[in-house]
């Protein structure tokens, strides 16, 4: 069976050795100067348990942006940092990418673009970037969602690639997939509402499935590719290692990008292929 003909069965792909160890060493030298850098203003946490009350103009802006958020559990009762900076945040999001050069490289490597080709995509576009920390001890869960959900096209054609830039395994919070849930169609959406902040705009009633997920424990350097209409989720980090990712989401340029969804760019960086 192709990849192809496996990733439209599965709604996934799990591809080993995909990078090399001195790509992953490379990213996590550059997010931890990003981090070093990172002089807080304002503190935006990210959790996907109450996304519509996290939505602050921080993440709404991020679209094309270098921005931190820290993890849930990263704060004592004052708001204080329970630990180090760089164990308290969550991710980086949303234009690495696009903004910085390191990240750019990665994310338009040669692999990816005949990668995105063979699944199907006709005019792959670098939608959006994503640091994962995962960080030891207050690593959050990540509730079971549709990357569809958060950016949609019109018809749906979002594509996550997922980087295991440290072993991932079940105590340090890998992936869980739903093999063939891509099939069971988009359950709703993410979008601005029309009063300011964001809403979950409900397309089916019917609760994703709870139970047939399949854990994805994999190994450094390993790309795991997800379907926009897979449910998908992990676990919280209740080890002491961390489990640092690298993702992006293209979405294919022939598609509709509806103007409420959450993530906006300036017309000064449209969105770029390969």
């Amino acid at each position: 069976m192709s990849r192809a003909d496996d990733f439209e069965q599965q709604g996934f792909l799990v591809l080993p050795d995909f990078v090399p160890a001195a790509s992953c060493k490379a990213l996590k030298a550059r997010a931890e100067e990003l981090v070093a850098g990172f002089h807080p203003e304002s503190i935006s946490i990210f959790t996907t348990h109450e996304q519509t009350r996290t939505s602050d103009e921080y993440f709404l802006s991020s679209g094309d942006q270098i921005r931190f958020f820290f993890e849930e559990g990263a704060f004592r009762p004052d708001g204080s940092l329970r630990q180090a900076k760089e164990l308290s945040i969550n991710k980086i999001g949303h234009a690495l990418h696009d903004l910085d050069p390191l990240f750019d490289r990665f994310s338009r490597a040669p692999g990816l673009a005949a990668l995105a080709s063979e699944l199907g995509m006709s005019q792959p576009l670098l939608l959006q970037s994503m640091y994962i920390f995962k960080q030891p001890h207050i690593g959050g869960e990540v509730n079971s969602h549709q990357d569809s959900t958060f950016l949609y096209t019109d018809p749906p054609t979002c594509l996550g690639l997922w980087f295991a830039l440290e072993d991932a395994t079940l105590e340090n919070g890998c992936l869980w997939a739903l093999p063939g849930g891509h099939t069971l169609g988009l359950k709703k959406r993410f979008v601005r509402a029309p009063g300011g902040g964001t809403t979950f705009r409900v397309l089916d009633p019917t609760p994703l499935p709870e139970e047939g997920f399949v854990p994805l424990e994999v190994r450094q350097g390993t790309l795991v590719v997800l379907h926009g209409l897979l449910p998908h989720k992990s676990g919280a980090n209740t080890s002491s290692k961390s489990r640092h990712a690298y993702a992006v989401h293209l979405i294919d340029g022939s598609a509709t990008y509806p103007q409420d969804n959450w993530l906006h760019r300036s017309p000064a960086m449209p969105l770029r292929g390969f």
